[in-house]
């Protein structure tokens, strides 16, 4: 029989597994460095759908051969693509907009440490980790004033939720401000129900989180019928307040992350309405960029119809004749004005692009009123 070998050399070998992973990963990195060079020079497309169903299905492949499991291994090569394509997609646009990729970057979001804002500027500049400043903000408007104040580079804010819908404050504020959006993040939201340690849920008389937070667990909080609910500036700010009060009867709502950021401990995990939670980000910046035409983009305005018959009707089909593909319609009272609506509209394309930039104009003719947020790449996974 053989004999087996200590726990302190099997935990060794794995450390030296991962450090070679590690080294590998580096490597890649360094290709696609290259890759996105070559990309820029020869105005390719960023992504080659049929060579990455060809990478996957090689990686499934390869993972049942060596005895790894399937899906895990392609799970985790789809997030490698990712990030090859996020990293590209960033190093276009700095070097469209002559911008220096070294340059520390002052980014603010309505939060503290362990919100599901942070997590989105943290996805959003994956590759800019090292030249990158996060910074949180009690409301959304102290971050849209910081940034129209130059004390951010850019602001990054929730706008919509597939739970609990729009972000109207949000709105409201591109409408007021002259900033424009340059990019867009989407966060998956994982709910839980966190506390200082694992007491029974019916232990606990008081909750706090984030409005829209306890908006999208409205039908796990309907059974709590004893516990108070009470909003709180952010989900993160909660469950700091429940390891600072250190009382047993408190917990909050927000994610694992915050829990473990603050040693908390989650009794009830993904508490949402919906468990395919996903929130909007846009990125906010005082100046628009311009987008090169391998990235497919999106365009955001605001507009009101003129007042005549089937007005909004026509410019929506003003898209439709331009071949662009709406992708968000909404609509909130225009303030001031009774009975008034203001559309938010997000399509698929690139103002850069002549087709784009004409369709735009004639929108603006057929308007009341319409302002451009602005052009950015698209979220694509």
């Amino acid at each position: 029989m053989s004999k087996k070998r200590p726990l302190s050399d099997i935990r060794k070998e794995l450390d030296r597994i991962d450090h070679n992973l590690l080294e590998a990963l580096a490597s890649r990195h360094q290709l696609i460095h290259e890759t996105a060079a070559l990309k820029k020079e020869k105005k390719a497309a960023l992504r080659d759908p049929v060579r990455e169903h060809e990478i996957l299905n090689k990686i499934g492949q390869m993972a049942q051969e060596s005895g790894v499991d399937r899906y895990f291994a392609m799970t985790l090569f789809r997030q490698i693509i990712d990030y090859s394509v996020k990293f590209q997609t960033d190093y276009l646009i700095d070097h469209h907009n002559k911008r220096d990729r070294e340059t520390m970057l002052k980014v603010g979001y309505q939060g503290t440490d362990g919100a599901y804002s942070q997590q989105a500027v943290r996805s959003h500049y994956s590759s800019r980790q090292n030249d990158l400043v996060s910074i949180g903000y009690n409301t959304f408007r102290e971050v849209v004033q910081a940034v129209d104040a130059k004390e951010l580079d850019y602001g990054v804010l929730p706008i919509e939720n597939t739970t609990a819908g729009s972000i109207n404050d949000v709105y409201d504020l591109l409408h007021k401000h002259e900033l424009r959006i340059v990019g867009e993040e989407v966060v998956r939201v994982k709910h839980c129900l966190v506390a200082l340690e694992n007491v029974p849920i019916s232990n606990i008389k008081r909750i706090y989180s984030h409005p829209q937070a306890i908006a999208q667990c409205s039908e796990f909080l309907t059974r709590l019928h004893h516990t108070k609910v009470e909003t709180f500036l952010d989900t993160a700010m909660a469950a700091k307040k429940v390891l600072e009060d250190q009382d047993l009867s408190q917990a909050a709502i927000a994610s694992r992350a915050a829990a473990e950021l603050y040693n908390l401990t989650v009794i009830d995990d993904e508490i949402a309405n919906q468990k395919e939670n996903f929130t909007r980000f846009v990125v906010v910046s005082r100046e628009d960029i311009a987008v090169d035409s391998q990235i497919p983009c999106k365009t955001s305005v605001i507009m009101s119809a003129a007042h005549r018959k089937g007005a909004l009707a026509q410019a929506l089909n003003l898209l439709h004749e331009y071949d662009l593909n709406l992708t968000k319609l909404e609509s909130r009272p225009n303030p001031g004005n009774p009975w008034e609506y203001l559309f938010y509209i997000d399509f698929e394309g690139n103002l850069a692009s002549p087709q784009t930039a004409e369709a735009v104009e004639k929108l603006r003719k057929q308007s009341g009123f319409l302002k451009v947020l602005g052009s950015y790449p698209a979220r694509i996974s």
